[in-house]
């Protein structure tokens, strides 16, 4: 049984990859510009990254309910659920939570039964 679940947070998680990798440079361009024009638009714009890694979390945490319930393997939504919270504790885990969430991507997307359980067809 494939969730849409697992398959929305799976694309999620990899928009979030994207804006993760992108997330330095556009909080750096930020308070460059901050600097020189005397604004304060970066935290509005580190706000941002924060709160998609933290709907990251939370659609994880669904996703993992419900491949609990339906007897689906838990490795992508729990990998999913450290790297979104990774980066939304801090930008500076921005690298190691993007690798662990295209590993947790690979892993939602498959949907592979959960160990000692009977695929039925």
């Amino acid at each position: 049984m494939k969730l849409k679940i697992n398959m929305w947070t799976a694309i999620f998680d990899i928009v979030n990859c994207i804006l993760f990798v992108v997330s330095w440079f556009v909080i750096a361009g930020t308070a460059v510009m901050d600097a020189t024009s005397g604004t304060n638009a970066t935290g509005g714009t580190g706000l941002f990254f924060y709160i998609m890694a933290w709907i990251g979390v939370a659609l994880n945490i669904w996703a993992l309910v419900a491949s609990k319930k339906n007897n689906i393997s838990i490795v992508g939504p729990v990998l999913g659920i450290i790297g979104s919270a990774m980066f939304g504790v801090t930008a500076a885990m921005a690298f190691p939570a993007l690798v662990v969430l295209i590993i947790a991507t690979v892993f939602t997307f498959l949907q592979r039964p959960a160990k000692g359980t009977q695929q039925s067809n």
